[in-house]
């Protein structure tokens, strides 16, 4: 009984991948994790790992497998968009969020645009975080529910389709 309970709560485990917050943002962050109850995700374990930049963020998504990303819009030289394009190479991509102090109309019609998830305000509102990162969660657990489904259906002996007589 030992093994399920473990595997159970690694299945409930939300990782989200930070890359290239500010001091003060991250600090708003961490404390809102340790903080905050996730009322749509009940029986989930939050964790969140910060990293400082594009390069970090890679080999944490290589080897952490986060299912939600949080990215600053601009990092020096690199930005959201190329975080975004290392995120769609992997095989079951995370959620990425655009995070700005200035998140703006335009910021978020862009980022919907080329693929990412949503934008969050910096300096970052408690509510606002735990319901768009919930969201995001809920959103992947629906997308990999129904790919599941899909490749069930497409298994050998389960056609789809029907013999014309």
């Amino acid at each position: 009984m030992k093994g399920n309970l473990g595997k159970e709560k690694e299945i409930n485990q939300i990782k989200v991948l930070s890359v290239g917050l500010g001091h003060e943002d991250s600090s708003g962050l961490a404390a809102i994790f340790t903080r905050s109850e996730w009322p749509s995700c009940p029986a989930s374990e939050w964790r969140l790992q910060i990293t400082a930049s594009i390069r970090s963020a890679v080999t944490a998504l290589a080897k952490e497998g986060p299912h939600i990303v949080l990215c600053e819009k601009d990092l020096g030289k690199e930005s959201w968009r190329d975080l975004l394009h290392q995120v769609r190479q992997l095989p079951d991509p995370p959620s990425l969020i655009v995070a700005s102090r200035l998140a703006d109309e335009y910021l978020w019609a862009e980022a919907l645009n080329l693929g990412a998830y949503d934008v969050l305000a910096a300096p970052f509102d408690p509510a606002e975080v735990v319901r768009v990162l919930s969201s995001a969660w809920l959103h992947r657990l629906h997308r990999n529910e129904v790919a599941s489904k899909s490749m069930r259906a497409a298994l050998p002996g389960r056609s789809a389709y029907v013999a014309a007589g």
